[in-house]
């Protein structure tokens, strides 16, 4: 018998090796293994006619073979093609070193093929394709296989037999939610859960298996969120600062005029930091809005009454601009006493000893950095204001233990990403929400356009023009490398057509999750000095830097994303005096996906973006890549589950109003899941 807890290694045929594999995806044991969901599932759908095909799509074809097989040479090291033909329609199916197909096809016999169908040199074609009888392909119609993230040398089929043999093995799931609360809310088991959502039979039990683990993990985040509240108490503040003029002065001396919802939330900040209550609010603002120099105003009121402020950002690069732009702005108005450091992993251990000691001693009054920041050994003196950029890519504890470093110190939270107020008030239930709802009039609205694939070559010439006048270019692809099961543009293939494309005169770079940290950050560092003018990336720089030189984004399928998600990408570009540019590439011709991005194409109000989207998601976009990777969680979108998040916060509050403290015996495997929730709770820290 297995346990959850035990590692990947003790499974059968899983050596240093896979273990190795497994660990890049940040599966170790067993129940991380059983908690690694698919990213999509491959539905074997009703066949179709030939006559019915459509170009970009997996589909199954039945078809009677009116001739046999072609092979083109010997052995193992040969070509088997067939070409089907129906009602003017042809189809060439080609298969790859696999000579036994030669006997194995018959004429005058049905069969069912099954695969990728693609357009090349206006022919149509299918490769590799599965091969069916009638009677085969009936038993599994209908089914849906499990298609996982994956990284080199770790394929779908060994995850799929890892996780069979789990499931297989070990003992029942233990169940954490009391029976009445299952029947409430009408959850099914979570043995069955995770079952099923590994293995469904039907979308019906996909379903069923997704709402609860999406319930499940709602509803500890809420549980956790609730404690941090509590915890807070009355939210005495340990710090009372005074008003200082010095910030007026930088106000008056910015470059621009500071916005009325600006001044409105610096005025509430500002209050704040006076008064006796502690401050825990968040600023939501789109990208642009002019959230970081609210930011450095509130550090600046710190420095002047001689306490210390922290600001924590989720990426080196991030953290580096910050650090450079509050410079630039203190010793534009005279204050280089307050010189801020910079702590982050890659600084030197004997940088990192200075500032250690700086820290400590209190002779430095401004501290910006990486997760490096809520090191143990980082020690602060009089620690009165923690700030954290981009909150959702940081964990609940990461958040906690930063404002721990201090004798209760007041905290601000900036993020970019528009959440509709109903589910920002569950997310953020510890929190105060200020909202900036104006962006600043020298900016020049991005121009948007939705477009087919057949605009591709246009756009490319576009990108070719916007680098010779000197901008720069983001490519967005859902995908890191090629699938066979799934028809999306890959980074790893499109930069290296970009760059035959553009030859020597142009530099393209590529950039995605799989990377190091230390190459994540060499590549954004060198886009950032426009040493790259292409950057062909995943949604990675959905939380990125700011390049005011980056004029035009380019998103490839863009209906694999959510519409929140694509604004957040877009928001990269549109951030310096040139006009910029976003072009939505469409995959696939639906008019559901056409009306879903014209709403982008005429807004640019994260906000109002944000409401459309809850709006027009259905059930059928939880088969996809997941859309908006708000708050990082493992299945859970806030956006597409709006629903089960507002029945989650009802449970979890109804749970804490019988049982504050969870003692009862019912509540016993909650309390021991929301305590390992809260003690192993981490973030992906990514660019």
């Amino acid at each position: 018998m297995i346990k959850d807890t035990d590692s990947i290694r003790s499974l059968k045929g899983v050596g240093e090796k896979t273990e190795q594999l497994f660990a890049k995806v940040g599966v170790g044991n067993l129940q991380q293994l059983l908690h690694y969901y698919p990213r999509e599932y491959d539905a074997y759908t009703q066949p179709i006619a030939l006559s019915n095909i459509c170009p970009g799509k997996v589909m199954a074809v039945k078809t009677r073979l009116m001739k046999a097989p072609e092979v083109r040479g010997y052995g193992k090291k040969c070509v088997v093609t067939v070409v089907l033909l129906q009602n003017n329609v042809r189809l060439q199916l080609t298969w790859f070193n696999m000579p036994f197909l030669r006997s194995t096809l018959k004429r005058d016999v049905s069969y069912v093929f099954r695969g990728l169908i693609q357009e090349k040199n206006g022919r149509l074609v299918m490769d590799q394709p599965e091969l069916f009888t009638e009677a085969s392909y009936a038993s599994v119609q209908g089914k849906l296989m499990p298609i996982y993230a994956l990284t080199a040398g770790l394929t779908n089929k060994m995850i799929i037999k890892t996780v069979s043999q789990v499931l297989e093995e070990s003992p029942k799931i233990p169940e954490q939610l009391p029976e009445e609360l299952c029947r409430q809310y009408g959850l099914i088991p979570l043995s069955e859960a995770i079952q099923q959502i590994h293995f469904p039979k039907n979308q019906e039990q996909l379903l069923q298996a997704r709402r609860r683990l999406v319930f499940d993990e709602f509803f500890l985040f809420l549980l956790a969120i609730a404690k941090m509240k509590e915890e807070q108490g009355s939210r005495i503040s340990g710090w009372q600062l005074k008003a200082v003029w010095q910030t007026e002065d930088v106000i008056r001396s910015l470059p621009y005029q500071m916005t009325g919802a600006q001044i409105r939330v610096w005025n509430q900040i500002e209050s704040e930091l006076k008064g006796h209550i502690r401050m825990s609010r968040l600023i939501q603002g789109d990208v642009g809005s002019g959230k970081t120099i609210l930011a450095f105003l509130s550090m600046i009121m710190c420095a002047e009454n001689r306490c210390q402020s922290a600001l924590m950002v989720p990426t080196e690069v991030l953290a580096k601009q910050h650090f450079e732009a509050l410079c630039a702005l203190l010793a534009a108005n005279g204050l280089e006493e307050y010189a801020p450091v910079l702590l982050t992993g890659s600084t030197s251990q004997k940088e990192k000893r200075r500032i250690y000691e700086e820290i400590s001693e209190g002779t430095v009054k401004m501290i910006i950095g990486t997760h490096a920041l809520i090191q143990e050994r980082v020690v602060y003196q009089k620690l009165a204001l923690v700030i954290t950029d981009e909150q959702h890519r940081f964990g609940v504890n990461q958040r906690k233990n930063l404002s721990e470093k201090g004798r209760e110190p007041h905290v601000l939270i900036m993020s970019a990403t528009p959440i509709p107020r109903t589910l920002a008030i569950m997310l953020y239930g510890d929190l105060d929400i200020s909202v900036i709802d104006e962006l600043p009039a020298r900016r020049l609205p991005i121009k948007n356009c939705v477009v087919d694939t057949s605009y591709r070559k246009t756009a490319y010439r576009f990108i070719r023009e916007q680098v010779q006048e000197g901008r720069q270019v983001y490519v967005i692809c859902p995908m890191v490398e090629e699938s066979d099961s799934i028809d999306a543009q890959n980074v790893t293939d499109y930069t290296r057509t970009l760059q035959d494309l553009y030859g020597d005169e142009i530099n393209v770079a590529m950039l995605h999750g799989q990377m190091k940290p230390a190459e994540k950050n060499d590549i954004m560092e060198r886009f950032s000095n426009n040493e790259i003018q292409i950057l062909v990336s995943t949604t990675v720089v959905e939380v990125g830097v700011n390049v005011p030189n980056a004029t035009v984004m380019l998103i490839e399928n863009a209906e694999r994303f959510g519409l929140a998600q694509l604004h957040q990408l877009r928001g990269r570009v549109g951030r310096g005096e040139h006009q910029s540019y976003c072009i939505f590439m469409q995959g696939d011709s639906a008019s559901e996906t056409s009306k879903r991005l014209e709403v982008l194409s005429k807004s640019n109000d994260g906000f109002y973006i944000a409401e459309e989207d809850l709006k027009l998601r259905g059930p059928g976009d939880l088969f996809g890549i997941r859309q908006s990777g708000l708050l990082d969680f493992k299945i859970a979108d806030v956006f597409a589950d709006s629903s089960i998040l507002q029945e989650a916060n009802a449970a979890a509050t109804e749970v804490l109003s019988e049982d504050p403290n969870l003692v009862e015996d019912k509540h016993e495997r909650i309390r021991q899941q929301m305590e390992t929730y809260l003690r192993n709770i981490t973030e992906e820290i990514s660019i």
